[in-house]
Order: C-alpha cells, then sequence, then structure tokens
C-alpha cells in the first residue's frame, strides 16, 4: 500500500532573516500623495489564509498620503525605527515611535504620515465577509 505523500511542514520565520528577502518598492499614488511621493519598502515575510493575512517588516521615508483601509482589513503594527502619525478623518492626531505600537482599525480613512524615517513590523488580516 502506498502512502500518501505529506506536504513538507512550513518553515518557521525568524524575523532576523528578514532582509534577506525581496522586497517590494513602491510609493503611494500621485492623487493620494501630500506632497512628494516617499518610497516605501516591504518585506512581507508570511501569507497565508488565501492572501488573507500578511506579516512581515515595512520602512519608509517621511511623506504623507491619503489613506483609506478596505471594510474588511485590519493592521496591528509595532514601530522599530522611528516616528509616524496617524491623522483620523476628524482630524485626530495619533503618533507612534520606537516600542510603541498600534491598530488601524478597518474601514479607516485618514493620513498616515511618516514624521521620520520608519521601520515597523506588521500583521494586516482581512476578515472574512459574510456570505
Amino acid at each position: 500500500c502506498a502512502m500518501p505523500k505529506k506536504k513538507p511542514a512550513p518553515a518557521i520565520i525568524h524575523f532576523s532573516t528578514i532582509n534577506q528577502l525581496k522586497p517590494a518598492i513602491d510609493c503611494p499614488s500621485a492623487d493620494r500623495s501630500l506632497g512628494f511621493p516617499p518610497q516605501r519598502t516591504t518585506w512581507e515575510a508570511y501569507s497565508g489564509e488565501k492572501d488573507a493575512l500578511s506579516i512581515g517588516e515595512w520602512e519608509c521615508e517621511p511623506g504623507a498620503w491619503r489613506i483609506t483601509f478596505h471594510p474588511h482589513r485590519h493592521e496591528f503594527f509595532h514601530v522599530l525605527s522611528g516616528r509616524l502619525r496617524l491623522i483620523d478623518a476628524a482630524g485626530l492626531a495619533t503618533d507612534f515611535g520606537p516600542g510603541e505600537a498600534g491598530v488601524i482599525p478597518a474601514g479607516f480613512t485618514g493620513v498616515f504620515e511618516v514624521v521620520e524615517a520608519v521601520r515597523k513590523r506588521y500583521v494586516m488580516f482581512d476578515k472574512p465577509s459574510k456570505r
């Protein structure tokens, strides 16, 4: 009797090796940028749940742009270095610096501002839509 082949077990991810990954580099689109669009670099270390989960590190040059989170996407982040500011639609600003963490809730609309070149770890999760 032939034994069914098992899928290899997923590898453990150690963030000390994240810079060995090929990063994705982009900028906010011109219609969302508030001033010169800063360069953003993302090292996605893990994705799962049919791409509904993304975990990695992200860094960005100083700059600001308008954001609107998808109604099902949440992001937890932890700032490793630098400073960022989130400004909600009502104008309330919340700052984050090294060692601080926060959550951008699904549906958030406002401005994402990188005050000082920032690097953060993130976990983004898309909750399933109700069927």
